[in-house]
């Protein structure tokens, strides 16, 4: 899977105002398969929202889901997005979409049925408040769960899942590769920590609670 992942045309990461950094294959290949192990994604319609180079939401589809929807605000980038999807769905079962919209900005795509919502969203360090568009539409698609790939420091997301009726579970952390693309940042590779949280409907946690 991360071998796979790591054969598409890379994220152009040329915008730090939309704070784009690209997921790696190791680690998009570990958050897709976390994603499958707890929901299933054979013949599940998957929304990525802030989907880069499309590397999650095609994740999914070559693990199984049926429909996946990438929803990217960046023009250049939503053309890679197309050219990967077009070479994967060559070799895979799978029907992706790509939809070049900036969420919070332009009219947002009508809400449609889906299985699962994911989303590495900007995480707000160069503007913020950045990722509260995305993560808002995404909870109102109504997902049966939703994952979000975020800053392990976030501490507004857990209140803003409840104020939509959503419980929430830390899925797993990690370290994600920050490359010195940009003017702010040092010319070695630095790295900062993130989380990967599951947003579920009361009842439907999926991770044991080990204090219980």
């Amino acid at each position: 899977m991360a071998i796979e992942l790591s054969k598409l045309t890379p994220h152009p990461q040329h915008s730090a105002n939309l704070e784009q950094y690209a997921t790696e294959g190791d680690l998009a290949a570990f958050f897709v398969l976390a994603v499958d192990q707890l929901d299933s994604l054979t013949n599940k319609t998957i929304v990525d929202i802030g989907a880069g180079n499309g590397i999650l939401g095609i994740g999914c589809g070559i693990v199984g889901a049926s429909n996946v929807i990438l929803i990217e605000a960046d023009s250049t980038v939503a053309k890679v997005a197309i050219q990967n999807s077009t070479k994967v769905m060559a070799k895979y079962s799978v029907n992706i979409n790509t939809i070049n919209c900036m969420i919070g900005v332009d009219e947002s795509p009508k809400e449609f049925p889906c299985d699962i919502v994911i989303m590495n969203p900007p995480w707000g360090f160069q503007n913020s408040k950045a990722d509260r568009p995305l993560l808002e539409y995404g909870f109102e698609l109504q997902p049966k769960s939703m994952y979000v790939l975020h800053s392990a420091k976030a501490t507004h997301l857990e209140e803003l899942g409840k104020s939509y009726g959503y419980e929430n579970e830390i899925v797993f952390e990690s370290n994600f590769r920050l490359p010195a693309k940009y003017s702010h940042q040092s010319r070695k590779m630095g790295e900062t920590e993130v989380k990967c949280w599951r947003f579920h409907k009361p009842g439907d946690a999926q991770i044991p609670d080990l204090e219980d």
